[in-house]
């Protein structure tokens, strides 16, 4: 399991994941802050940036912040190597 934080930043053009924001994740998506469909998406995001079913990735803290912390069930070595990698873009 690896746990980490992300900076959401809700109603972008488009989902994506990459780059680095005082040490979070940064995660874009289309949905608005509104009665949560901005976490619902920011965790079938991540889920298929690292290419894991989306029931393998919870919230654990953060549902009406901007700043949440994740985990995501799988390979260590794995999930932290891909950490690595979007964190670089």
């Amino acid at each position: 399991m690896l746990r980490f934080s992300v900076h959401v930043h809700p109603g972008a053009r488009a989902s994506s994941v990459g780059g680095d924001y005082d040490g979070s994740l940064n995660v874009r998506v289309r949905a608005r802050a509104v009665d949560g469909a901005a976490t619902g998406e920011v965790l079938d995001v991540l889920a298929e940036a690292f290419g894991v079913r989306a029931g393998a990735v919870t919230l654990i803290r953060g549902a009406h912040s901007r700043t949440k912390t994740v985990e995501i069930a799988g390979d260590d070595a794995q999930l932290s190597a891909r950490l690595s990698q979007l964190l670089a873009l």
